[in-house]
């Protein structure tokens, strides 16, 4: 096996991140395997391989026995002390047994081996990387569009976006560049699934924190969103510091800080409102923008909850087909009967 072969592996093993240890384990795995078959011997062996040199070098493992059973394993007493005096029963004695041009039959076996240690290693390293990136959003770019997925190349691996976490209206073309969030990492035998999702509110919700420095120093505090991708989001935010405006740290100054959010969802409409632990000053700000008069709490174990709006607010309130209530309802987990000011 000569040097220029174990050169060539470990520069693979620094290139793709494998640690040399796995290498070294899968050559000697690939030349025991190489051993066994052609040599035809059951016998416990050991590899070595001479780093510099690239020899390889088998050795028989031998127990030391009083009377030998099998010639294999076991190797008498007498003989082993004709080895090296300090052998006693039960010791292990090594011998030499390389077979001639056992090198060049190794490295021939040993490649195709390695290379499949190789991938499963790398396979093991892309999951578990991408495990850790769970419930994050990552950039990637769109490969190519298969029987409505889309196939998104990530650096080291392929996400996959199904047809339901695709925003409605969005075209997805090849060499796009997009975020996406991770909502699922599977380990299958061809290597890890990695499921990634545009519709999530989890999107949202990790956009806001790289976008608003408050947020990353914990001085605000996203309480809950509500999506509906590609139409509207309504989010709940709260500040933890006094004299900070949890809304505008959020929109920033002239929407320097949504408006990027609101390009990377295509234009999607993003409701900032302030979180309250009174069910209702936090009902009449979901209803944002309408402007509400009143909120009557109906029920506080079932959540249920009357607003009164004015009479030119009701359209807006309701919103269109029902969104803007359905949203407010959704973020703040309260049941809404909106009425107007004439129908009371």
């Amino acid at each position: 096996m000569n040097t220029e072969f174990l050169e060539a592996i470990e520069q693979i093993g620094k290139e793709k991140g494998i640690d040399r240890e796995i290498l070294t384990e899968a050559i000697n795995a690939a030349l025991l395997s190489a051993y066994k078959k052609n040599f035809g011997t059951a016998q416990n062996v050991r590899i070595d391989i001479d780093n510099t040199s690239g020899q390889v070098k088998v050795y028989a493992l031998k127990k030391v026995v009083e009377e030998v059973n099998d010639a294999n394993l076991e190797i008498d007493i007498d003989q082993a002390k004709e080895i090296n005096q300090s052998y006693d029963i039960d010791d292990i004695v090594e011998i030499e047994v390389t077979p001639k041009n056992f090198g060049r039959i190794a490295a021939q076996n040993a490649k195709q081996v390695v290379i499949q240690r190789i991938r499963e290693a790398e396979r093991i390293l892309v999951y578990e990387k991408f495990l850790e990136k769970e419930n994050e959003v990552i950039p990637a770019i769109v490969q190519r569009v298969e029987r409505r997925n889309v196939y998104v190349d990530m650096d080291m691996a392929e996400g996959i976006l199904p047809p339901n976490e695709q925003m409605p209206n969005e075209q997805y073309r090849v060499n796009d560049r997009i975020r996406v969030y991770i909502t699922d990492v599977k380990k299958t035998t061809k290597g890890p699934q990695i499921i990634v999702s545009r519709t999530h509110p989890g999107l949202v919700k990790r956009l806001f924190e790289r976008e608003v420095l408050e947020i990353i120093r914990g001085e605000v505090i996203i309480k809950n969103i509500a999506r509906e991708a590609g139409y509207r989001t309504k989010m709940a935010v709260h500040s933890t510091e006094p004299g900070v405006d949890p809304i505008g740290a959020c929109v920033g100054q002239r929407g320097m800080r949504v408006q990027p959010i609101v390009n990377e969802l295509k234009g999607e409409k993003i409701d900032i409102i302030r979180w309250s632990s009174q069910p209702d000053e936090y009902i009449a700000s979901a209803l944002s923008p309408a402007k509400v008069i009143a909120v009557s709490i109906l029920d506080e174990n079932e959540k249920i909850a009357k607003v009164i709006v004015p009479d030119n607010q009701l359209s807006l309130a309701i919103g269109k087909e029902g969104q803007n209530a359905r949203l407010a309802a959704k973020l703040t987990g309260w049941k809404i009967d909106i009425k107007s000011q004439s129908q009371e």
